[in-house]
């Protein structure tokens, strides 16, 4: 399966403005990713968005896009109000994101992400 781009190019945060998203935090989640337990010949996508990252992959197991095509696995959010990461997972039959963790800590959020036991994102 063809690789995809492991995270968009450089950042530019005016200052003033939020913390995330940054360029240090890109590079440290997709530094993380490769140490999934699922899927891991194929290369996620992550991308910047308002307040945090998103993460996408190819739908290997073809469960949600028969296609193989590329579908949302988490979404990653960050509060500076009280200090916390938000880690959603994608309900793709309801098409809406679903909160799963909330932590201080951004490896604890990539923790869960990474080990996924119950399948809830890497599909």
């Amino acid at each position: 399966m063809k690789a995809l781009a492991a995270s968009r190019g450089s950042l530019s945060v005016p200052p003033g403005h939020a913390t995330q998203p940054n360029e240090l935090d890109l590079q440290r989640i997709v530094r993380l990713l490769k140490q999934r337990a699922r899927y891991r010949y194929v290369r996620p996508l992550v991308d910047c968005c308002e307040r945090g990252y998103r993460i996408q992959s190819p739908c290997c197991s073809r469960n949600v896009d028969a296609g193989g095509g590329v579908i949302d696995i988490a979404l990653l959010e960050y509060d500076a109000g009280p200090v916390r990461w938000s880690l959603y997972r994608k309900d793709h039959g309801a098409g809406q994101w679903r909160l799963h963790l909330q932590t201080a800590r951004l490896a604890e959020a990539i923790d869960q992400l990474n080990l996924d036991p119950q399948r809830l994102f890497w599909l």
